[in-house]
């Protein structure tokens, strides 16, 4: 028996190449057609599945989500089929042959634990946290070996970028980490005649620049225009270089983010000058090794002043004054210096990491953190209050979007609770002492 879906392919090219490749990677603008090409998609493997009780989802970032923009077009292409059986309740078409294509929102990743899956669409995957892909689809995909198809629009650094950078490198044969089974898709509205030139005109002309290029020309280095630290500024301060010049004689600073739950780390960053060196990032660690790890670093480096955030800080503190070590404690949610413009001392020091960056910040990003700082120092936004004042969106909110918590760019924020005055001609001398035979101090890293 044939059968004709009502589908015709606006972009063959795009299931080409899901059918040679076992992970997928689509970056395309808004109205291209996204989630249509992926309910076809698994429709198609579905029907062509041969195991017994196949498997397959399309998860979006909410059920009632993928209920909204996936349900209609999942029961419309699939209605010519015979036999097939619908489920509203559980979001559901079983096909002949029995495979089963289902709705799931990744705000309930319990209901995706145990389960197998011979296919899995994740949409808007910039919206998700790692840990979903991580933890839990992509070993349910282990046992039948499934294939997975990461579908969305660009913003800005998170689990779909970092999926999009492992797709192209994994496509470059000369990599070592080329991996066959990835392909990396990317459609500009430029590319494409999704939409007519009136339209694409019409919204070029009233979308901000930030946003016609996050969501029309699929650029990754755009932020959101109420964005703190744009995307943009962080890329160029990772691709910059100082000199031992530029630090010379600057006080080192030290900031201290202390870990408040069982998931958070405790991290501890030392900047000088315009140059921040990579965190030293603790997990697990009770106070009084946190401590001592923080008076090691004291001893290594001699800060002209160590900031440590009090709100879980106030055992680490006390072990430290305890040790002899001169530390500050600072509340992020006390009173900002300059009381009229910020709301708090939070908004107030992630407003100097910003400034210092458009001064010439460099930051070491090419360590095992690297990606995550980058994520952390992007992802928040910020507005004015009633009184004016600049408000830094809550670390709860941040940590719900990104799904940990940007403990690494609070301690670099740390490092600007305060002024720090230039150091005396006495630690001056001993940190000459302290240069090797090649000028450098010990503990820098060029």
């Amino acid at each position: 028996m044939k059968v004709t879906i009502p589908y015709a392919p606006r972009y063959p090219q795009v299931h080409e190449a899901l059918e040679t490749h076992r992970f997928a990677v689509l970056v395309a603008h808004r109205r291209f057609g996204k989630t249509v090409l992926a309910v076809n998609h698994l429709l198609k493997k579905a029907l062509l599945c041969r195991r017994t009780r196949g498997l397959f989802a399309y998860v979006a970032p909410f059920r009632n989500q993928a209920k909204q923009i996936a349900w209609s077009y999942l029961k419309h292409y699939s209605a010519p089929l015979p036999g097939r059986r619908v489920n509203e309740g559980e979001l559901s078409v079983t096909l002949p042959g029995g495979a089963t294509v289902r709705l799931f929102g990744a705000d309930n990743p319990d209901a995706l634990r145990g389960l197998y899956f011979d296919g899995v669409v994740l949409d808007e995957v910039a919206q998700m946290k790692p840990g979903l892909w991580q933890e839990i689809v992509q070993p349910a995909l282990a046992d039948r070996k499934g294939s997975a198809l990461f579908i969305g629009t660009p913003k800005g650094v998170n689990l779909f970028s970092e999926l999009f950078t492992h797709a192209c490198e994994a496509m470059n044969v000369d990599s070592d980490k080329y991996d066959p089974a990835w392909v990396a898709m990317r459609f500009r509205v430029d590319e494409t005649d999704a939409l007519d030139e009136e339209e694409v005109a019409r919204l070029r002309r009233e979308l901000s620049e930030s946003a016609w290029r996050q969501e029309m020309l699929c650029d990754f280095s755009a932020s959101a225009d109420d964005a703190l630290i744009p995307i943009d500024l962080v890329t160029d301060a990772c691709a910059r270089r100082v000199s031992y010049a530029d630090v010379e004689g600057l006080p080192v600073v030290m900031g201290v983010d202390v870990a408040r739950f069982g998931s958070d780390s405790s991290v501890i960053y030392r900047r000088q000058g315009l140059q921040a060196y990579p965190p030293v990032v603790l997990r697990s660690m009770d106070n009084m090794d946190l401590a001592d790890r923080i008076a090691s670093e004291i001893a290594r480096f001699s800060p002209e002043a160590v900031f440590i955030d009090a709100g879980q800080g106030q055992g680490v503190i006390d072990r430290l004054r305890h040790l002899g070590h001169e530390v500050a404690e600072i509340p992020f949610g006390g009173k900002p210096l300059r009381e009229g413009r910020f709301l708090n001392r939070r908004s107030e020091m992630w407003y100097g990491l910003r400034e210092w960056l458009k001064a010439g910040g460099c930051l070491d990003a090419s360590g095992e953190h690297g990606m995550r700082l980058k994520a952390e120092l992007s992802a928040p936004l910020y507005w004015y209050d009633a009184a004016g004042r600049i408000v830094l969106e809550p670390k709860d909110r941040i940590r719900e979007r990104l799904g940990f918590s940007p403990d690494i760019a609070d301690a670099l924020a740390l490092t600007f609770a305060v002024p720090v005055a230039l150091p005396d001609r006495h630690a001056q001398e001993e940190q000459a002492r302290r240069r090797d035979g090649h000028g450098f101090l010990y503990g820098w890293r060029a």
